[in-house]
């Protein structure tokens, strides 16, 4: 009886650290990846929180950016696709110490519309009843849309202080002028606004301006090549001697298809090959390399397959370019 119990104890005494081993390897698998999150930091001249970064079938995660001065709580909402979705995830994230109604209706101080497609504009609409008084930014046509196609008694209700009658005044329309520099009200911030083609509409790029820093926004736009137009061209030259002084921090554009994409079926929109052949026109008018440029890819559009090719065609693209290429993420804020 003693000899069977030694040799249970001595079984046991083998075992055991076997067992403790196997263990640690099993929890240390199923641990998941830790992702580091891009913060303002104190040589961050901006801090952009992501409420949306895709282009099109998930209502939960659509194009919309809040941007800041870093260290200031007074945000400019570039694109408004989602929003309180977008917010709760933000928060989740930890990049806010605030209720997602305190985010709405105090931080952003006003959104800027690109153009009225209804992945940039419908949280705007949906969180209008909750929301408090504040700017729409945008241009003339862009804002005409707005008014007579979503805040009408027909298809919403009349939020704004134009329009078909009642009017709720709870937003302003605040037209922009391409190329005029306008303060952004509220915040530290002025803006410019230029055209973009987009197919059958005119698109906006939002030039934001901190003291003597830049971040330019594009919302939906096609090639100059493939829109017949000059309106890249044009935005290129007026934020290349910014890039050439060091003065644009971010540069956020768009990729929503693969290359593979064919030219019938782009729809007013960016492939890989079509945004880096833009961006050395943006290099050859700066008289300078985009080496380190901070390159924040936006609309990408599902299924992930689908993105994960887009991604790689432009990781390979940039290999020599050596541009700073920023896949955002919703709710993970951004500093640059």
């Amino acid at each position: 009886m003693l000899v069977h119990r030694k040799l249970i104890t001595l079984t046991c005494l083998f075992l055991l650290p076997i067992f403790v081993f196997a263990q640690r390897k099993h929890k240390k698998s199923y641990q998941p990846k830790h992702i580091p999150t891009v913060t303002a930091g104190a040589a961050s001249s901006f801090r952009i929180v992501p409420l949306g970064v895709l282009g099109g079938i998930d209502e939960s995660n659509l194009s919309a950016y809040m941007v800041a001065p870093a260290g200031s709580d007074n945000y400019a909402c570039l694109d408004a696709g989602t929003l309180h979705a977008g917010i709760e995830k933000a928060i989740k994230e930890n990049a806010f110490d605030a209720r997602s109604e305190k985010v709405l209706k105090q931080y952003i101080k006003g959104y800027f519309i690109s153009h009225a497609h209804l992945d940039h504009i419908a949280g705007l609409i949906i969180n209008s009843p909750e929301d408090s008084t504040k700017n729409i930014y945008g241009l003339a046509s862009t804002l005409e849309t707005v008014k007579t196609h979503y805040f009408t008694w027909e298809s919403w209700a009349n939020f704004a202080d134009d329009g078909g009658n009642p009017q709720l005044r709870k937003y302003h329309y605040s037209v922009l002028q391409p190329g005029v520099e306008t303060p952004v009200d509220n915040t530290e911030m002025q803006v410019q606004a230029f055209p973009l083609s987009h197919s059958n509409l005119t698109s906006t790029a939002f030039l934001l301006r901190s003291k003597d820093s830049y971040v330019l926004y594009l919302g939906d736009t096609g090639a100059d090549e493939k829109e017949k137009s000059q309106n890249l061209h044009k935005l290129w030259e007026a934020v290349a001697p910014l890039v050439a002084a060091g003065k644009l921090k971010a540069l956020m554009i768009e990729v929503s298809y693969a290359n593979e994409q064919p030219d019938k079926s782009l729809f007013g929109h960016l492939t890989p090959r079509l945004l880096m052949n833009e961006l050395d026109v943006l290099a050859q008018l700066s008289g300078t390399s985009l080496k380190g440029l901070n390159v924040v890819i936006t609309h990408l559009k599902p299924p992930y397959k689908t993105i994960t090719k887009i991604k790689t065609q432009l990781n390979y693209l940039n290999t020599k370019r050596e541009m700073n290429l920023v896949y955002p993420r919703q709710g993970k804020p951004l500093g640059f």
